[in-house]
């Protein structure tokens, strides 16, 4: 029995204790601790259930939990033996002081509020072991010491805090300590998106080096996250650390669900008919060569709420950096996002090293993320260089085919898109819509300015909206959300040749009551152009020229039946004509 569905637990313990649905992944033990590196860092999407392993790990290995073995009864580590028959992994469990750390609660990306709230997360964890304070091993400094391990700690103190408890813990206990740190790229991801990313790599390099490098008192330590970031960011000094990413075929099995484990639980619970629409909505996640797993979050959602498909886990919270790397991204990466979202896929180099400085400038690097994110998927791979080769060197790169994950995703990314014009905008936008479908350009030109004014500045990477430059990112998030809010109506196509050019955006009505409608885009030259109405007869006579709607004669579509419309940008000001 996997016992009964339930959200939000992620307490070992509490799961087993209180019967809460759960797939046993204790294999994940055996596996870490037989690969035997000295620090590992396992990056997986969201709600994969990182967080309830490293639960599990610290209730098996814990002296806090010692003679607790009722809690792995029945579970694969439990039934683990040795050669010689013995088992193995009985003995271990409850042996070792382990110190358990979550990052996940930091969501403030003010460096002064991260540091603030990474010393109470310590502070915490001191409080655990106030009592072992009370033995006869340790003096008064001792003790001094513990008493100045509260939330207003420095920095420097914050920094070896960990690897001045693991030499108080070994000495209690005569062994070397386990370290568990989940979730630690959180703070950093916040700190990107509030623009103290260098402040806050400062505090975090120091920290984790104490932590995990020049640490002669761990034993052991696992490490967590989304991304893997830089080591020249943050782990520069760390070259004992083991990363594991979705694309190695390490711990593969033990985060998220297997396909014949979602199967088997919907079996259970009396959803056998649903597998191929869960296998549509929810299936798609491939860590290194295993395909067909899924998220957690969404399939105990979907047993929860009796079968309801919905976009459990991508409505979760946490979409804030890929929204953001996509609204605000260049041209070619909103183009290649409207080929993902009609079930296209494209070919890029991959770095899973993020370096979040290039977030803003490398199209690459922002694929990588959303990669490491589970946003998207690998559909293959293609090694450049020594082809002939089984193994390639170091200098062949490695070319993706990458693809939106899942149904589920999809829907996200529609959401999200039609979200970059919400408040303000919202209104304008619609009300644009309804005056693009019945031509009433006086209307669209009053609405699309609105937009514009409330909107234009979120599309924009700088600190200050370019008057030039920057209405191209706006446009091609206002083409991505027609094809979003039109998908009904129209097929949509952009930047594709017709004619003798390439028009910029195509809607081709998809029943006869509909006009066919071509647009073009001018950002306002004064080289050029006296006035905005100069640009926009510069963008008609263009589509004109370059016979634009070439594409759509040779499907018989009248000219009678084809608008076209000339857009003229001039900072946030446009002009449609």
């Amino acid at each position: 029995m996997l016992g009964r569905p339930a959200l939000g637990y992620q307490n070992y313990e509490e799961v087993i204790t209180e019967n809460i649905f759960y797939i046993d992944k204790t294999h994940f033990i055996k596996e870490w601790w037989e690969y035997g590196d000295k620090v590992t860092l396992i990056t997986r999407p969201r709600r994969f259930g990182k967080t309830l392993n490293m639960s599990t790990v610290e209730c098996f290995f814990s002296n806090k939990y010692a003679g607790r073995g009722d809690l792995f009864e029945g579970k694969s580590i439990w039934s683990e033996k040795s050669p010689d028959g013995d088992y193995k992994y009985r003995q271990l469990q409850g042996t070792f002081p382990v110190i358990f750390l979550s990052f996940a609660s930091v969501k403030t990306g003010d460096v002064a509020g991260i540091k603030t709230a990474v010393k109470k997360i310590i502070s915490n964890v001191y409080r655990e072991y106030r009592e072992m304070m009370t033995s006869e091993e340790f003096n008064d400094m001792d003790r001094a010491y513990f008493d100045k391990m509260i939330y207003d700690m420095s920095d420097d103190m914050a920094y070896t805090s960990i690897n001045s408890l693991c030499i108080y813990l070994e000495n209690h206990y005569c062994k070397k300590v386990i370290v568990l740190l989940d979730e630690y790229d959180t703070p950093m991801q916040e700190a990107w998106l509030a623009g103290n990313w260098d402040q806050a790599v400062e505090f975090f390099r120091s920290f984790f080096n104490a932590t995990f490098k020049t640490n002669d008192h761990i034993y052991r330590g696992i490490i967590t996250g989304i991304t893997r970031i830089s080591k020249e960011s943050i782990f520069s000094d760390l070259n004992n650390l083991k990363v594991v990413t979705t694309t190695s075929d390490k711990y593969a099995s033990c985060f998220g669900f297997l396909e014949e484990e979602v199967f088997a639980a919907i079996d259970e619970k009396g959803l056998g008919n649903e597998k191929q629409g869960v296998k549509r909505w929810y299936d798609g996640f491939i860590f290194g060569t295993h395909t067909d797993i899924y998220n957690p979050w969404s399939i105990i959602s979907f047993i929860e709420n009796n079968a309801k498909y919905d976009a459990y886990w991508s409505n979760t919270s946490g979409n804030g950096l890929v929204n953001a790397l996509i609204q605000k991204g260049t041209p070619d990466i909103k183009q290649t996002m409207e080929k993902l979202l009609k079930g296209g896929s494209f070919v890029t180099k991959i770095d899973e090293q993020i370096v979040f400085s290039q977030l803003n400038d490398d199209a690459a690097a922002v694929w990588s993320l959303l990669l490491a994110t589970g946003y998207l998927k690998v559909l293959g791979l293609k090694r450049i260089g020594n082809s002939d080769a089984d193994e390639f060197d170091e200098e062949g790169d490695v070319w993706y085919t990458l693809a939106i994950t899942n149904f589920e995703v999809k829907k996200m990314f529609r959401k999200m898109i039609i979200g970059w014009f919400g408040g303000r905008a919202k209104s304008a936008y619609n009300d644009f819509i309804k005056a693009l479908l019945i031509d009433d350009k006086k209307a669209m030109n009053r609405y699309m300015n609105r937009v514009a004014l409330a909107t234009f500045s979120y599309f924009d990477t700088g600190n200050k909206p370019s008057e030039y430059a920057e209405p191209e990112r706006f446009y091609h998030g206002f083409v991505l959300g027609l094809m979003v809010e039109l998908s009904d109506r129209y097929a949509m196509t952009s930047n594709r040749e017709s004619g003798f050019g390439r028009y910029d955006v195509m809607l081709e009505p998809l029943n006869e009551s509909d006009d066919a409608i071509i647009m073009e885009f001018k950002v306002y030259d004064p080289d050029d152009e006296k006035t905005l109405d100069d640009t926009v007869a510069a963008a008609l006579s263009q589509l004109e020229q370059k016979r634009y709607s070439a594409v759509l004669e040779a499907k018989g579509i009248e000219l009678k039946r084809i608008r076209k419309y000339g857009f003229a940008f001039q900072g946030k000001e446009c002009r449609i004509g």
